[in-house]
């Protein structure tokens, strides 16, 4: 807020926790140059409409599912992200959802509070083994690689699918490509990395689940709607799959009477796999850094539409002549 105020008059939601509704969204936008958004603010084409004035939409996130990139594109307002600044913190959380329902952490945890520990016993709350299991991959961008970076630090066999080959990687890190339907098949572990798209929603359905072992557990750090939930919710009350540990869902937030907090083979947190002081800050420099940048007429570091720079610069280059 500092940087901002140094640069530019601001206007802030003050609610913590609730993002503004849409008309106060829209309302502020159009009295705006620049706009910093949240993964909850839908930009989309009646807004940017109703915002003549907007020039930027710097997003507070490395996805920008929320935002109408094709609308803001036409109207030649430029679209930025925050790549790079949470690949690290979102693979640490993604191995310690992997862990928590592996070895039924907070199962164990609920279980001792509620005084139900009466002595050790082998036979109690046993989970499965993460070294040496195997883990398959969905999408092999920067977070993907950073999680298969500390799996193979867990002696893991690491197979992944993407829509093209990382030669990079499996060279660096000993990976195995495998089509989707081998990576389901034979996975100890699933942990999704792809962005939400057309092309990803509901890319983990009934068909999918059902090719996973019934001893295997599925992971998601990425986007909600990839996995559809009402599938994901028969397959783990059904035990054809053993478990999933889950950062993000189809609605958020989760509604208290949601039928996946009714079972005790899902771990489940509040999007919060960026959630470290360091990162959220990083961050939050980044998307500043990201709108000063087009406000004084330099292209952001982290541009999402080049197409809306490149006509901006060819229309100065043909203005000079």
């Amino acid at each position: 807020m500092g940087k901002l105020r140094e640069h530019a008059e601001i206007a802030v939601w003050p609610v913590d926790e609730l993002p503004p509704p849409s008309e106060v969204l829209v309302r502020e936008a159009a009295a705006s140059d620049g706009l910093i958004s949240l993964l909850t603010d839908r930009i989309d084409a009646a807004l940017l409409d109703a915002a003549p004035r907007l020039r930027v939409v710097s997003n507070y996130a490395v996805g920008f599912d929320n935002i109408d990139v094709g609308a803001a594109t036409e109207r030649g307002v430029i679209v930025t992200n925050t790549p790079g600044a949470l690949t690290e913190t979102v693979a640490d959380f993604t191995m310690a959802l992997l862990f928590a329902v592996a070895r039924r952490v907070v199962e164990a945890d609920r279980y001792t509070r509620a005084g139900r520990w009466q002595s050790w016993g082998p036979m109690l709350l046993l989970g499965q083994d993460v070294c040496g299991a195997t883990l398959g991959l969905i999408g092999l961008g920067r977070i993907g690689t950073a999680v298969a970076r500390r799996a193979r630090g867990f002696a893991m066999r690491v197979i992944y699918h993407d829509v093209a080959r990382r030669e990079g990687p499996e060279q660096e890190l000993g990976l195995e490509f495998a089509s989707m339907e081998e990576v389901l098949r034979l996975s100890d572990f699933v942990s999704i990395h792809v962005p939400l798209g057309p092309r990803t929603r509901h890319l983990i359905g009934a068909p999918q689940l059902a090719l996973m072992k019934p001893t295997a557990f599925l992971i998601n750090t990425a986007r909600g709607p990839i996995v559809d939930s009402g599938a994901l919710y028969d397959a783990l009350a059904g035990r054809r799959i053993a478990g999933a540990g889950l950062d993000v869902f189809e609605e958020e937030p989760l509604p208290a009477d949601h039928p996946l907090l009714t079972l005790e083979n899902v771990v489940v947190a509040p999007h919060i796999a960026s959630a470290s002081v360091k990162t959220r800050t990083g961050m939050a420099l980044m998307a500043v850094e990201n709108l000063l940048d087009a406000l004084a007429g330099r292209r952001p570091p982290n541009l999402v539409n080049t197409e809306v720079w490149e006509r901006r610069r060819k229309s100065k280059q043909e203005g000079s002549r």
